[in-house]
Formats: C-alpha cells, sequence, structure tokens
C-alpha cells in the first residue's frame, strides 16, 4: 500500500513532541504518536523503524530552530560563545522535557552536530585545544541542559526554594538565606550568570 503523502517526517516529529509536551517523555511510544496521528501502529512502522528512529526526528524538529551562523568574527570569543548559548537554551528550553533526548542524540542529531560544531570552532580560534577545548564543549553543554532541566524541574521560585527558608536556622543559615535571595532571580539571570561564571572559569 503506497504511504500517505501526509506523513512527512515533520508531521511524525511534530505528533511526537505534542506527546512530549503534554505527557512527558515518559509518555512517548509508538502507540500514542499513531493515536496523536490518528493511524494505527502499524501504519507508523512504514515511517519510522523504532520509537529511537522518532526520538532523532524530535531532536531535529527541536534544534532546527537554532541558528547555524557564527556569531560575528570580531565580537570577544566568551561573547561569540555565551550567543550560541543562548541560541541552544532558547530552542530547547520551549520543549523542557524533551531535553534528555538532545543528550542521548547528540552524537547523531544534524542540530547538535552543527552547534558544537561552531563551538568548537570558536574555542580553537580562541587558542584552545586538546583536552582543554574537549572539557569547554562539555561544560557548555553541561551548563545549557542543566539549567533548562533545573528551571523545568526546580525553579527557583519554585515550592522547594519557598520551604528552604522555613528550615531551623541555627542549622542552615547560610541555605536559608540564599533561598530567600533566589525568589528574585528569574530563570533567564540564572541561566546568564552561571554561564558569565563558567566563561571566566575557561581559559584557553
Amino acid at each position: 500500500m503506497p504511504r500517505p503523502r501526509s506523513l512527512t517526517p515533520t508531521r511524525l516529529a511534530t505528533a511526537a513532541l505534542a506527546v512530549i509536551d503534554r505527557d512527558g517523555l515518559a509518555g512517548l511510544s509508538m502507540r500514542t504518536v499513531a493515536r496523536e496521528l490518528g493511524v494505527s501502529t502499524m501504519a507508523l512502522y512504514r515511517y519510522v523503524e523504532d520509537r529511537e528512529q522518532l526520538e532523532e526526528l524530535v531532536v531535529e524538529l527541536v534544534l532546527c530552530a537554532v541558528e547555524a551562523e557564527p556569531p560575528p568574527a570580531d565580537l570577544p570569543w566568551r561573547e561569540r560563545i555565551a550567543i550560541l548559548a543562548g541560541r541552544l537554551r532558547d530552542a530547547v528550553a520551549a520543549h523542557p522535557s524533551a531535553v534528555p533526548l538532545t543528550v542521548l542524540h547528540r552524537h547523531t542529531s544534524p542540530g547538535v552536530l552543527r552547534w558544537s560544531e561552531t563551538v568548537l570552532a570558536v574555542l580553537t580560534e580562541a587558542g584552545f585545544d586538546g583536552e582543554r577545548r574537549v572539557v569547554a564543549l562539555r561544560a557548555l553543554l553541561g551548563h545549557v541542559v542543566g539549567a533548562i532541566q533545573l528551571e523545568h524541574l526546580g525553579p527557583l521560585a519554585g515550592g522547594g526554594t519557598a520551604a528552604v527558608p522555613e528550615l531551623p536556622a541555627a542549622d542552615f543559615p547560610h541555605l536559608a538565606a540564599a533561598a530567600r535571595d533566589a525568589r528574585h532571580v528569574g530563570a533567564g539571570r540564572e541561566f546568564t550568570g552561571g554561564l558569565t561564571a563558567l566563561l571566566r572559569g575557561l581559559e584557553p
């Protein structure tokens, strides 16, 4: 039977992403995506081999929004890296439940590979090489992914932060004080502040 023209890779990925956004990553399966598309589960296997291939389509759909052009070469290297990190965060943060897939498929996703190649090019031009360049790339990716997950699962304005000041002051004085300050730190400030601190510590 010929494949319906309507079931393109983009449509498959869009349906899978809708399931993830609504039900979380645990809700993603061939059956739930087929239901989202209004087709049988067996029909879905005409287009993708398994869930892993479906996940790869989702990752590329999320990351296709990341601008591939390198930042202006006349900017300081730390500013160029900050721009690249911000681009990745903006694309992935719109679908926080899909973040683990970005990490899992980073070696096969063209979007992640393009972003990593651009970051490595900037780091190389700045004088990074060898292990120092590898560690810098991993630290940057870890910050972006970790910041998005923290923002989604444990935001500073969330219940956890609100409960900390109620801890015994004699036992946790610094933690309680930090929690009170954290109430006024937005997700954007948390991300850029952490990124700035990270970049200051990177030296070629």
